[in-house]
């Protein structure tokens, strides 16, 4: 059996990236285990942090990482994958005060590196993956960055995604000629439906209703992956 390992920086970037290859994988046997990295919570969050469920309908009163998680385990359920959850901090959490800043560079006082090198050092050394796999961090996000940069450290064979729905309006894709490409067949695009469909709380702000992310991952022809 194989064991495929998928380093998601947020609840819910390995499913939108690679849902259709990780439960392609799981139908024909091979063991799928999702490592989300910034998962943790924040008692009370304000300014930025709060404005980032705020503006998803979610009152102040929601716990909102706890939300997510909840999502996670639900959309890792559609394909008996396993979620494995790393209490970090997610950017809004650690400082990054602005949609802007969280695409721009790294704070000077971003101290994320090196704890989450190590969490991730000892994840692959637990999980000990057949297939390692990760985000190209399309789309400039810090903490997509963070997760690429982080995993060089570990000196692990990689496979990186295109980061999805960045891809679609990205001016950075890569052009080089990619290392593997999952075509997707019916099941894969109904896996993978339904594993982002589970990410409820992300679907309006990410892409304007149900309905749109489904036309979305429709027109997806194949998955592609990069050496990292």
């Amino acid at each position: 059996m194989t064991h495929i390992v998928a380093i998601s920086p947020h609840l819910d970037d390995a499913a939108f990236s690679v849902g259709g290859l990780l439960a392609s994988r799981a139908r024909a046997g091979d063991r799928v285990t999702i490592v989300t990295c910034f998962t943790g919570n924040v008692a009370e969050p304000t300014g930025f942090a709060l404005a980032c469920q705020l503006d998803k309908g979610l009152g102040p009163e929601v716990d909102y990482m706890a939300l997510r998680r909840a999502e996670d385990h639900a959309a890792c359920a559609v394909i008996g994958a396993t979620a494995v959850h790393l209490p970090l901090l997610e950017a809004p959490h650690r400082g990054y005060a602005s949609a802007r800043e969280l695409f721009a560079a790294r704070r000077d006082d971003d101290a994320m590196l090196a704890p989450l090198s190590k969490a991730l050092a000892d994840q692959i050394t637990l999980l000990s993956p057949d297939l390692l796999l990760g985000p190209l961090a399309i789309g400039n996000h810090v903490d997509h960055w963070l997760v690429r940069d982080a995993l060089e450290t570990c000196g692990a064979s990689i496979l990186l995604w295109e980061d999805w729905p960045y891809l679609t309006r990205a001016v950075d894709r890569r052009t080089d000629r990619p290392a593997l490409v999952h075509p997707l067949n019916d099941a894969d695009r109904a896996a993978r439906i339904a594993m982002c469909a589970a990410y409820a709380s992300q679907l309006g702000f990410q892409f304007g209703s149900l309905q749109a992310m489904e036309t979305a991952v429709r027109a997806v022809e194949a998955e592609r992956l990069f050496d990292g």
